[in-house]
C-alpha cells in the first residue's frame, strides 16, 4: 500500500503548470454556461464518521439554479425519502459535484459547502410541471475547474455501438428484492413500484 504523499509522489510525478493553474475559486461565464447546459450532476457527500457518499441528481438542462458566481441551488425532488445527502449535508457540509453533459468528454467539478435551504423565493424559481421542491442544497463554490474527458474517451460511455443490449443489463427490481430480502417483496412487485413511480412520481 502506498503510505505517504511523498511515496505518491514519487510514483506518479508532479502535476503540470496547466493542471496546477486550472482552479478558479467561483462560478465565471464560461462555467454559469456548462451549468445550464447539463442536464445531470453526481453529488457526493460525506457523514460525521467519515462514511462516504454518491448521488446522482438530474433533471431539464439548467436545473441547477445559480443565484450568484458564488453561490447555486439544486432541487431536491421527490425520492424514497432515505435523505441520505441532506443528512449528511447537516453534520458535514463540504461537498462534491461533477456536471455531465450527454456526448461531452469533458466535466464540470464543483467543490464547496453546501446548506439545505426552504426559502421559497428560490424554491418556486425551479418549479417543473408546476411543483417546486420542498427544499434545496445550497452550496457556496470554494472551487471550480474542467476535468478532462479521459474516463469518458476509454469507457466509450457516449458510444451507443458500445452500449449492452437491452437483455444484456442488469435487472435493477433483481438487485434489490436480493437486497432487501424481505419475504413480501418480489422481483415483480418492484418492478410495479418502479414503473409507477417513473410515471407518477418524478415531481
Amino acid at each position: 500500500m502506498v503510505r505517504t504523499v511523498s511515496e505518491l509522489r514519487e510514483i506518479i510525478g508532479e502535476a503540470g503548470e496547466l493542471a496546477k493553474n486550472k482552479v478558479i475559486s467561483h462560478l465565471d461565464e464560461n462555467s454559469r454556461q456548462f451549468i445550464k447546459q447539463s442536464p445531470f450532476l453526481v453529488l457526493s457527500t460525506m457523514d460525521q464518521w467519515g462514511a462516504c457518499d454518491a448521488s446522482p441528481r438530474g433533471d431539464h438542462p439548467g436545473f441547477v439554479h445559480i443565484i450568484d458566481s458564488n453561490r447555486l441551488i439544486i432541487p431536491e425532488r421527490r425520492g424514497n425519502k432515505r435523505l441520505d445527502s441532506i443528512q449528511n449535508i447537516l453534520t458535514q457540509p463540504a461537498v462534491g459535484l461533477l456536471f455531465i453533459i450527454p456526448g461531452m468528454g469533458e466535466t464540470l467539478r464543483v467543490n464547496g459547502q453546501a446548506y439545505i435551504t426552504k426559502d421559497k423565493a428560490y424554491l418556486e424559481e425551479m418549479k417543473v410541471q408546476g411543483k417546486a421542491p420542498v427544499l434545496g442544497i445550497g452550496v457556496e463554490v470554494n472551487e471550480c475547474f474542467i476535468h478532462c474527458g479521459k474516463a469518458f474517451k476509454r469507457s466509450k460511455l457516449w458510444e451507443p455501438e458500445h452500449w449492452l443490449k437491452k437483455e444484456e443489463l442488469p435487472s435493477a427490481p433483481k438487485i434489490m428484492a436480493a437486497h432487501a430480502n424481505m419475504q413480501e417483496v418480489t422481483e415483480a412487485s418492484i418492478e410495479k413500484r418502479l414503473k409507477e413511480g417513473y410515471i407518477h412520481r418524478l415531481y
